[in-house]
């Protein structure tokens, strides 16, 4: 082989090589402290411990159904608060992987379609969200994981965030 086409294949295999250690290390949304910093990825496809639950199905409200608001706060440069203002619904986060208690449950937060966090209250800190536009979405669940609807319609808010 010739020296061009060796250096060529050596700077193939560093090029790649260094690329996967940076992407797999890149910063990436760390929505709490209980969510391990690093590459995100889609919650849905496997079972991490909690039971088997499906994020797909539907729990039709009991009652005055919930309204879900969302208001995104600064927090630092890159980072960003998240307030879930809901009405007619309980924050319950003991009650999390039992059985369905109406008006009660949790919420899934998701960005740009990726199940990031649960979240057992309120406020989710947003952490170092990188440059570029971030679609938002919230979901009410049931303590089953099921989400939360009215007629069939899931209840959840987006919102969007610009990081410059």
């Amino acid at each position: 082989m010739t020296k061009s086409v060796r250096f060529m294949i050596m700077g193939l295999l560093f090029g790649a090589g260094f690329g996967f250690l940076i992407g797999t290390t890149a910063g990436r949304p760390s929505l709490s402290p209980e969510t391990p910093p690093g590459p995100s990825h889609d919650h849905s496809a496997h079972d991490h411990g909690e039971g088997e639950h499906d994020h797909s199905a539907i729990t039709e409200v009991e009652g005055p159904p919930p309204d879900l608001t969302l208001a995104v706060h600064p927090d630092g440069e890159q980072s960003r608060n998240l307030h879930i203002d809901v009405t007619n619904f309980a924050f319950d986060p003991q009650g999390v992987n039992g059985v369905h208690v109406p008006g009660q449950g949790h919420a899934h937060v998701y960005i740009n379609g990726v199940k990031q966090a649960r979240a057992y209250g309120p406020w989710v800190h947003l952490h170092a969200l990188p440059q570029g536009r971030h679609d938002i979405r919230v979901t009410l669940n049931a303590n089953d994981h099921s989400q939360l609807a009215t007629s069939g319609q899931p209840i959840e808010a987006t919102t969007t965030v610009v990081i410059d």
